[in-house]
């Protein structure tokens, strides 16, 4: 198992990551709605998860903005404390980097336009599935995903089981892309919603290329650097320097 803990910021975060640990609060206070320590109305959050078959109206929703408020709803629910500890991991080390090349706006419209469509990805993949989606893994992997295009090269600690490992972006995050896709043949007998991973994946690509604002560039530290002009040799100091310029050879 790999779990990020820390990566390295060469923004110095010039402004705090508000969004993002503003998502994380509203994640564990909602977790501790559907645990019962904070009291909410019976059955409101049964109607919040995304269910395929109900979502296209084969079974029956409550109300008609049901089925489009599930998209952006599901997201905020988890099953357990494992599966929000997961999701929170992930945002916690790699959403403050996308916030802030984003932007707060932007980043709040990048989160959950990539949950939605990693919503409707899932929807897709088994449209008559009464089996609910919750969870915040669809946008958490927008947001995985966004932070390789814009630091490939940024150093991440992971831990490998108990062993702390110190790698690349583009190792950690291509695993993780990896094993999404790898999964998805298994995926209608798993638990874990890889549709959802993938549909999201997607999302954070075509969302950050549509989002990000001008200046900030994609995959920077693995273009070829050109050397600047002063770094280029001084060819007037070499020996016939002189003789090629007096005789207007070049």
């Amino acid at each position: 198992m790999v779990v990020p803990i820390y990566d390295e910021n060469p923004w110095r975060l010039p402004h705090r990551p508000i969004i993002t640990w503003g998502l994380i609060v509203l994640n564990i206070v909602i977790y501790l709605a559907e645990s019962g320590v904070v009291p909410v109305p019976d059955g409101m959050l049964t109607r919040l998860a995304l269910m395929p078959a109900t979502f296209l109206g084969n079974n029956v929703m409550p109300d008609l903005l049901g089925p489009v408020r599930s998209l952006f709803t599901y997201m905020f629910l988890h099953a357990d404390w494992g599966h929000l500890l997961g999701n929170m991991i992930f945002l916690w080390v790699f959403g403050d980097d996308v916030e802030e090349a984003l932007g707060r706006i932007r980043f709040v419209i990048f989160y959950l336009g990539s949950g939605a469509l990693a919503g409707l990805i899932y929807v897709a993949s088994d449209l008559h599935s009464d089996i609910p989606l919750i969870g915040a893994s669809g946008a958490v992997a927008g947001v995985v995903v966004a932070y390789v295009m814009l630091r490939p090269c940024a150093k991440v600690t992971v831990l490998v089981t108990i062993i702390p490992v110190r790698l690349s972006a583009y190792w950690v995050i291509g695993a993780f892309v990896l094993m999404q896709i790898i999964n998805l043949d298994s995926a209608s007998r798993s638990e874990v919603a890889y549709w959802c991973h993938f549909g999201g994946m997607v999302a954070g690509a075509l969302l950050l290329l549509l989002l990000r604002p001008a200046g900030v560039k994609l995959f920077d530290c693995m273009r070829p650097q050109r050397l600047p002009d002063a770094a280029m040799p001084d060819t007037s100091r070499l020996p016939g320097a002189d003789i090629d310029r007096a005789s207007g050879r070049h």
